[in-house]
């Protein structure tokens, strides 16, 4: 069961989570930071479900006690026009 994975994007296992939260890791944002967890594409939709349910039974928190991650949108916000023109550029 230790390769079952927890995070697709970054290809975290529950064996690695499980190691975090041993080694005192007990929020989801240590984890997160530790091991990239909700980094990738998806920005967390799957994993930090799976998470917050591994830190229950593992570090036997309850629901209440399990702070949401932090959601960061980019720093500065891009128009889709922008990625389209640079696409396009030299193409005539």
């Amino acid at each position: 069961m230790s390769d079952v994975i927890v995070c697709r994007c970054r290809d975290v296992t529950l064996e690695m989570v499980e190691k975090a939260i041993d080694e005192g890791y007990k929020t989801v944002e240590e984890l997160k930071r530790k091991l990239r967890l909700g980094m990738g594409p998806c920005q967390g939709r799957t994993c930090m479900r799976l998470l917050a349910g591994i830190l229950r039974r593992k570090a036997g928190l309850k629901p209440e006690a399990i702070k949401q991650h932090k959601i960061r949108p980019p720093v500065r916000p891009v128009p889709v026009g922008i990625l389209e023109a640079e696409a396009y550029e030299g193409e005539d």
